[in-house]
């Protein structure tokens, strides 16, 4: 586990990384977000000054070293949200801490017509169905269909199993052709 230091501890008391927490390896100093820290050979390929290098160098050499307004500032943010975006698609990339693992493509929404909740709710009212009676017959939680009447389906998770559904008991087209 990293431990996320400012690097104030002085030298090298501990063998481990202080960004990825790797042990008995040989450290080097490097900075990563303004911070000083004690990285290992592959963390200190992600700090500011590997960054540096690698676009040119800027003015200066280091980041944060420019006038304000020059650049420098945002380039060191930009390089930050890249860092961590990376270090989160590897965190998202091992699946094995999930107990089933993903299942997104299970259930996939397909692209929907640009009116669908306004289509859903006027068909339903047409056959003369509440939403409890209609989520009731084909099965499907209520908030599921409360979300695809207000429009919020995405947002809401709901399966393309509900869509289908939905399309079938109320004669409505609400999947885009594609």
């Amino acid at each position: 586990m990293a431990k996320y230091s400012t690097g104030s501890g002085g030298g090298s008391e501990s063998d481990s990384c202080e960004l990825c927490g790797a042990d008995g390896v040989d450290l080097q100093t490097g900075t990563v977000a303004g911070a000083t820290l004690q990285l290992c050979s592959d963390c200190v390929t992600h700090g500011d000054d590997a960054q540096s290098r690698r676009s040119g160098g800027g003015s200066g050499g280091q980041s944060g070293g420019g006038q304000p307004g020059s650049g420098s500032e945002s380039d060191r943010r930009r390089r930050a949200a890249r860092n961590a975006a990376r270090m989160r698609d590897a965190q998202q990339a091992d699946s094995s801490h999930w107990e089933d693992g993903a299942d997104y493509d299970d259930d996939q929404l397909p692209y929907l017509v640009r009116d669908y909740g306004e289509r859903v709710t006027e068909a339903r009212q047409d056959a003369g169905l509440q939403t409890q009676e209609l989520a009731a017959e084909i099965d499907v939680d209520e908030s599921d269909l409360l979300a695809v009447e207000q429009g919020r389906a995405t947002k809401a998770g709901v399966g393309g199993s509900v869509i289908g559904a939905l399309e079938k008991r109320l004669d409505v087209q609400l999947a885009e052709d594609t």
